[in-house]
């Protein structure tokens, strides 16, 4: 069972997002928090909520009375699409004017669980039927 969370128009650059996002793709979801609890950058706090609101998702997903602790889920997706880019300009020496971009980013995560849960196996008997 997979769950996604997402987080549109983040107001820093993908680039720098990206930096932290690749720290923690494909671990498990406490090593990724353990990740970005201590990761120094302002990415990580952004991350650390996504995560947190996917592994809810996937527990609002399975029923609501199951624990993601017993399932080891692990960060199976986790990627940073460029935003909406808000363009301003600054005034430059002799007349001229520099543009400045202040980009923002979507930020996607995905989490699956390895161990099978008791929704997976209901699924898999409807779908043989």
């Amino acid at each position: 069972m997979k769950a996604v969370a997402k987080l549109k128009n983040c107001p820093m650059s993908p680039r720098k997002m990206r930096l932290v996002v690749d720290n923690i793709r494909g671990k498990k979801v406490e090593d990724a928090l353990n990740i970005l609890k201590f990761t120094n950058k302002e990415a990580s706090a952004w991350l650390t909520k996504v995560l947190v609101s996917a592994v809810a998702n996937w527990e609002v997903k399975n029923g609501g009375s199951v624990s993601a602790d017993d399932y080891a889920l692990i960060v199976k997706t986790a990627f940073v699409d460029g935003g909406t880019m808000l363009k301003r300009f600054q005034p430059a020496p002799q007349g001229r004017a520099h543009r400045i971009r202040k980009r923002t980013n979507h930020i996607t995560i995905e989490v699956e669980n390895r161990i099978p849960t008791p929704m997976d196996s209901e699924m898999a008997a409807e779908s043989a039927e």
